[in-house]
């Protein structure tokens, strides 16, 4: 029998879990049909998507039909949690993309439609509401071919829309040609190859086409092959209602056993959620730990198994260093997510101790990494990164429910960035009496988007391999902030250039000063240039208004630093697709409802950061003095007549025992 992992996805109140429980129900899986509204949805196994009415939690559902095994992974639908749904692509082998008959392509459908691009997902298309008024057939097939792919086909009857599916490949229309059909397996390898996308129209809740489209499903889906080697891809990590880590994967080549021994990398950006109990034991830095259990799960249900084989979705507790997007086995990790966090959030104890919320708050960003829950010392406070304001309320009630810990959010701020524009040679000395250790790295722009990036060209006859490795780790393990604001540093490459450590008195803690205070002085030197730069994140949006009001809309994109393609239109309403500011942005849904009667649409998605377009402003009011930060200073120390003294990050040049290994210094 088949083994498949598909995804559901789609733009919320699409009807996607209402479409899972149409699967399941039309499989025979579940034998009372549930409903969202009645709270009572098989796949709706949380408390809180209950009482919402919304998905929060990719949850897994096992479908059985006379040919094939599908995991049916239900998928978060609200922006806000659009992080959980792009964690769960790496993992499937089809996509089934639900959109509504009656609001046709929204501006989340499109996100989630690049995102299965970029992830190489096959699609289904299941065009859901068709019994709503204003659904029309013709017209969303037209949408879905100028706005998606020419390969959307109508699969209603595929033997009417032959000639269709031949022009989606050269090799499908020679065979058309000659013989009038498209064989069924060449249709098979156009799905699985992304040249085609089978749409299916219907009513989930009216159980309208939901036979046809299981049959459809069943017919042109073709299992993976996987070899001998084991590996495994991780794409979620809870706890279970005893507290038991969760690591959910799918297993991607050989078997998973029980009791089996699992080794990978660890988040070093990150606290270990277990105790350090010397699971990282090799010189490479992987842990190893034992798969204690292994879970199949369907809804809130689980069966405990020996093995898996490949191409199963299963949970594992016993591991306490996995994180979403790791590789296990012969599977490398994955690529940073596309959709990142662009706020950030304060957290208002009130009366709860503000140590165990931290603690509550440091499990959940194991759950979510996307979180990134940062202690800052010098305020004394606790900040958090969200997607918005739904995924705030969410925090909170988790909080409450799972920690009995009441607390409140200051209000979100944007979460800037900083980078710098040409390279700089920083150094960082770390000498108080009877340590030693010096550090040269050089700091090198990157191209938008790019994150951070790490190597070292230093010689092992300068350094020896130990004290490098662990300088590496030293730059990777903790986030740098930049000195203009005390934002975190981004699109840039920390090479380890040179440094020295003492054959008697250099300690490990030695090259972690040495390191973070290179990288601190690299960036004040930089500062000194005139070459950092403060970075905002921009949204791409998709606003839709009466074609009378465009001029209006245009110029308030114009007003608030965006800008935008030529406007799109089909006589009545016009389309802009453009960017703009985040900061500039978080108000202006309310103010397109306003001046459109309700008639306008706006629809965000973080796009990239790209420079501050009131970089100045913004320093001003942020105040930041990147010299009084003691946790982050760029100052060095230095050791005479006995007793370690502190040097200015401006003097340290004078004061280094190594020369500057980077050419492009000597033009000081």
């Amino acid at each position: 029998m088949n083994r498949i992992v598909a995804g559901i996805l789609a733009h919320v109140d699409a009807g996607k879990t209402t479409l899972s429980e149409a699967l399941l129900y039309a499989t025979g899986q579940v034998r009372k049909l549930g409903r969202v509204d009645r709270g009572d949805a098989f796949l709706d196994t949380n408390a809180m998507e209950r009482q919402r009415g919304i998905t929060i939690f990719t949850e897994p559902a096992v479908i059985t039909t006379p040919d094939l095994t599908i995991t049916l992974l239900d998928t978060p639908g609200h922006v806000d949690f659009s992080a959980e749904t792009e964690r769960t692509l790496a993992v499937l082998d089809y996509a089934i993309l639900v959109i509504s008959g009656a609001d046709g392509i929204q501006g989340h459908t499109e996100t989630l439609w690049r995102l299965l691009d970029r992830y190489h997902v096959p699609t289904f298309v299941f065009i859901n509401k068709m019994d709503a008024p204003g659904a029309d057939k013709s017209q969303l097939m037209d949408q879905l071919k100028r706005r998606f792919s020419d390969g959307c086909i109508d699969f209603t009857d595929p033997d009417s829309s032959m000639e269709d599916i031949a022009m989606q490949d050269e090799t499908a229309m020679d065979v058309y040609l000659d013989t009038g059909t498209v064989p069924e397996q060449t249709i098979r390898s156009m799905i699985a190859n992304r040249k085609l996308f089978p749409c299916y129209f219907g009513s989930a809740l009216k159980m309208e086409g939901i036979e046809q489209f299981v049959a459809g499903f069943e017919h042109f889906t073709q299992e993976p092959q996987y070899d001998g080697d084991f590996g495994a891809r991780i794409y979620k990590v809870s706890h279970d209602a005893q507290g038991n880590r969760l690591t959910w994967l799918k297993v991607t080549g050989g078997e998973l056993k029980a009791k089996m021994m699992l080794d990978g990398t660890a988040r070093v950006d990150a606290a270990h959620t277990g105790a350090d109990d010397g699971t990282r034991t090799d010189d490479d830095g992987l842990w190893h730990e034992k798969a204690d259990q292994v879970r199949v799960y369907s809804g809130a249900k689980f069966t405990t198994v020996d093995s898996v084989p490949a191409g199963t979705v299963c949970a594992v507790t016993g591991l306490t260093w996995t994180f979403p997007g790791a590789g296990l086995g012969k599977e490398h990790d994955g690529e940073r997510p596309v959709l990142q966090p662009v706020l950030t959030y304060t957290l208002l104890p009130g009366e709860c101790d503000a140590h165990k919320c931290l603690v509550a708050l440091r499990e959940l960003e194991d759950e979510d990494p996307l979180l990134h829950v940062v202690w800052q010392p010098r305020l004394e406070e606790v900040h958090l990164q969200l997607m918005g304001a739904v995924q705030l309320e969410i925090i909170q009630q988790i909080m409450h429910d799972r920690f009995g810990l009441d607390v409140t959010f200051g209000p979100g701020g944007i979460l800037y960035k900083e980078t710098i524009t040409s390279p700089i040679e920083g150094v960082g000395h770390f000498e108080p009496l009877r340590h030693y250790a010096e550090t040269h790295v050089l700091l090198e722009p990157l191209p938008q988007g790019s994150g951070m990036e790490y190597e070292t060209v230093c010689s092992e006859d300068v350094l020896d391999r130990n004290w490098q490795r662990l300088i590496m780790q030293h730059c990777k393990e903790r986030e740098h902030l930049g000195v203009l604001t005390g934002s975190p540093i981004t699109d840039m490459r920390i090479t380890l250039l040179t440094g020295r450590a003492h054959l008697k008195h250099t300690e490990g803690g030695d090259f972690r000063q040495a390191t973070y205070r290179a990288i601190r002085q690299g960036l004040m030197e930089a500062k000194k240039k005139g070459d950092c730069r403060l970075l905002e994140p921009w949204y791409g949006f998709r606003l839709e208004v009466p074609q009378d009001m465009v001029g209006h809309a245009m110029a308030d994109i114009q007003r608030i630093s965006g800008s935008f393609d030529t406007p799109t239109g089909d006589g009545e309403y016009m389309v802009l697709n453009g960017t703009a500011p985040v900061s500039e942005m978080r108000d202006y849904a309310m103010d397109v409802n306003a001046y459109t009667h309700g008639r306008g649409h706006l629809s965000c998605v973080f796009a990239v950061y790209r420079a501050c377009h009131n970089a100045d402003e913004v320093i001003e009011s942020m105040a930041y003095d990147p010299e009084s930060d003691l946790e982050n200073t760029p100052d060095s120390v230095f050791c005479a007549h006995g007793a370690g003294y502190p040097v200015k990050w401006y003097k340290v040049p004078e004061f280094m025992h190594l020369d500057y290994a980077w050419s492009g210094m000597g033009e000081r």
